[in-house]
Parts: structure tokens; C-alpha cells; sequence
């Protein structure tokens, strides 16, 4: 295996020396290698000006990120290619079996575990995988392969509709088993707690693992009050504070489907007495239960991504100052809010100006208590600050 060069411009190899592993189509010296010559997904020799060697890189020609480094070593040997993916894998595993009492967390985060565009949780004997560029889906073989070798898995299942797909150019589809059976739902063990969760139709891949360590640290602060829990899904904030000891809690989420499993969920560890829901637009919501004077002692609101791309920030930003403002309300004086927002292009000191202005105009008073983050599942680079998605504030309203 002879791989073709891909070199970069005068100077545009020092983000990489640093510890980046992503290069972008203004840094290539298209004169020496034109992009138009690569395959999407072909593994290329990463190059300097001068021509000394990076490491090992797959490139996609069409993507604004065109390559992605795989390794600092230059390959010249498919097997070498395919032993390098089963040792991150088996480091991978390493790390979440040191955190982690039960076999229930995202196994492989991308760049964070050395295997850019890969994303693995792991469900028990069920593995679900997601795959976001062109290089890794050109792997995808040798990435089965090692997942079969390391954990003997009773079904694999790629989840073919993640929003990073299309940007690569690659097919969007229904949910492929790849390996064995896997069932419309696996399990979750969290906080002592089980939970179904649906695997084949769920959001992500089925549970928001990057959210573990927020939901237990909630436990804190939930007490015996009213808890309303927005952008539910399948009651992993709601069902958590019940067992934590709120004596009511109210699960809101847009999707009939989620609150079902919300219910479900609070049967299943005996708190569906504790737990109700309430089916609607969050902000609808929100406002009506402000309009009937309703207050909750805690406010949960974990909303999707409202900026997915740059050209989306004014909009999403509005929405997260609006959204804030309707939480905060809800709010009994002296309760607390934990407010979390999940995308990439919300920088966290933008995020603490949101929650400033959001509490501006209600005469009312907002400490900051805690900062969360993804989990340790979810590991980041420190040479890549925006793989450092999740923020999320736990906050006193007076």
C-alpha cells in the first residue's frame, strides 16, 4: 500500500505539530496536490511545505475539514492501518471499564479516542455506531472487525442519520444491523436506575451518556420539591429527580413517543406516582405554565442544538435567551435552574452572557453555582477546545 502525498501550504503544518488532527481545504498547496485526485475517504501521506511527513490522514475532497489525521506514523501496509484501529479500540475500552461498574456508555467519542468520525455506545451486548465522515465510513470493515475481536457483541447497528453525514456526502438512511440481532430497545443502568432506551428509532444513538455526571449532580438540589423537566425525552433528568426525592415531577416533551417511554421509565423503578407528562412545543409550555402561575422548586432545560452552523447563530442564540427567560420564571425565588446547551458553536462564555441577559429584565437575582460538561466518556484533545461541545450551569434563582 503506496499512499499518494497530500501537502500542505507554507507554515499550515504548525496546528497539527501542536496536537490538531483536523486540516482544511484553504491549508492544502493545491498546486502540488490538487484535491480534485483524491477519492472520498482515501488514505493519504499528510505532508508539510517541504515535504516531510505529518503522519497518515484520510482525506475527503469535498468537505471544508478535507482531511483528518489518523496517526503520526506514515503507513505503508493495510494490516498496520487495521492493527492501529484495534488498539485505540482496546484503549478505548480500557478507559470506560476503569469509569464504568456496568457495560452502559459511549465506548468510542471520535477524535477524543484517536478515531475521527466514529462515535460507539455501548448497551450492554449491544453496540450502536455512528458514522460521520467519508474516511471512517471507508474503514467501517476494519472497524467491525475490531469491535467483533475486542467485546463479541450480540448486534452492531449504524445509526445512518447523524447531521454530519450530509456534510461529508455521504447517504442518510434508516438505521443497517451490521452484526447479529439488535432489538428495537436495550437498556440502560444509571444512578441505580434502569431504563429502556430505543435504539433504532431513539435520538443520537439512543441515550445522551455525555449527560451522566449533570444527572447525578442534580441529585443535590432536587430535595423534595415540584420539578419540571423540559425536552425530556425518556425522563433521564425527570425520572433521576424522582428518585432523588422530588415529590412531583412534570416531563415536557414535543414527542408522544419519548413520553411514553418517560412513563414506562418511571414504572419500571417504581416512580410513575412521582412523574407525569405534558406533550407540546417547550416555549408553548413554558408560557402556559406561566400564564396558570405555576412554579416549579427546580427547572431542567436540555434543549437540542439550536446552532448547528455558524449562519445559524443569531437565530439560536435568541432562542436560548428566550428560552432561558421562560425557565427562569418558572422558578420558585430560591429554587434553581440547570440550563444546558449542546452545540458546538456556542462558545461557554457566550452561553454565561445568555443566562446574564436572559435574567436582566425579571427583577430577579441568578447565582451560578456549578459548570458541567460532557463526561469523561466523552473525552477531548487539548489541542481541540471545540470538541469541548456541552455546557451546562446549575444556578440559584432569587
Amino acid at each position: 500500500m503506496s499512499l499518494a502525498p497530500l501537502r500542505l501550504k507554507r507554515n499550515e503544518h504548525r496546528r497539527l505539530r501542536a496536537g490538531h488532527l483536523w486540516v482544511f481545504s484553504n491549508e492544502v498547496d493545491t498546486a502540488a496536490t490538487p484535491l480534485t485526485a483524491f477519492t472520498p475517504g482515501q488514505l493519504v501521506r499528510l505532508e508539510s511545505d517541504r515535504g516531510a511527513p505529518l503522519g497518515t490522514a484520510y482525506v475527503n475532497p469535498r468537505s471544508l475539514i478535507c482531511a483528518r489525521l489518523l496517526s503520526r506514523r506514515v503507513f505503508d501496509e493495510e494490516a498496520q492501518v487495521q492493527a492501529l484501529l484495534g488498539r485505540r479500540l482496546a484503549d478505548a475500552l480500557t478507559l470506560r471499564e476503569r469509569l464504568h461498574d456496568t457495560p452502559h456508555y459511549r465506548l468510542v467519542h471520535a477524535e477524543g479516542d484517536g478515531l475521527p468520525g466514529l462515535v460507539v455506545d455501548r448497551y450492554g451486548d449491544q453496540l450502536v455506531l455512528q458514522i460521520g465522515t467519508a474516511g471512517m465510513e471507508a474503514l467501517r470493515e476494519h472497524v467491525l472487525a475490531g469491535l467483533r475481536n475486542l467485546l463479541h457483541p450480540a448486534g452492531i447497528l449504524a445509526r445512518n442519520d447523524g447531521f454530519g453525514r450530509d456534510l461529508e456526502g455521504l447517504p442518510l438512511g434508516p438505521p443497517e444491523v451490521l452484526h447479529g440481532t439488535v432489538p428495537e430497545y436495550g437498556e440502560v443502568s444509571e444512578g441505580g436506575l434502569r431504563f429502556a432506551v430505543p435504539l433504532h428509532g431513539g435520538q443520537k444513538s439512543g441515550w445522551y451518556f455525555d449527560q451522566r455526571p449533570n444527572r447525578q449532580r442534580l441529585r443535590t438540589y432536587v430535595g423534595t420539591g415540584r420539578v419540571l423537566d423540559v425536552f425530556s425525552y425518556v425522563g433521564a433528568w425527570g425520572v433521576q429527580a424522582a428518585a432523588a426525592g422530588a415529590r412531583e415531577v412534570l416531563c415536557v416533551d414535543a414527542s408522544a413517543t419519548a413520553l411514553a417511554g418517560v412513563q414506562d421509565n418511571a414504572q419500571r423503578n417504581g416512580l410513575a406516582d412521582r412523574v407525569t407528562t405534558r406533550q407540546g412545543d417547550a416555549f408553548e409550555v413554558l408560557s402556559a405554565l406561566l400564564a396558570d402561575g405555576q412554579s416549579f422548586d427546580t427547572v431542567i432545560i436540555d434543549p437540542p442544538a439550536f446552532i448547528k452552523r455558524k449562519r445559524d447563530a443569531d437565530a439560536g442564540l435568541e432562542a436560548y435567551l428566550r428560552l432561558n427567560r421562560l425557565a427562569m420564571q418558572c422558578v420558585a425565588p430560591g429554587g434553581f435552574l440547570v440550563s444546558a446547551s449542546c452545540s458546538h458553536h456556542l462558545a461557554e462564555a457566550d452561553f454565561r452572557d445568555v443566562l446574564r441577559r436572559a435574567v436582566l429584565p425579571l427583577n430577579r437575582r441568578l447565582q451560578l453555582l456549578e459548570r458541567g460538561q460532557q463526561g469523561p466518556d466523552h473525552p477531548q484533545l487539548p489541542a481541540m477546545p471545540e470538541a469541548g461541545y456541552l455546557k451546562v450551569a446549575f444556578c440559584r434563582v432569587l
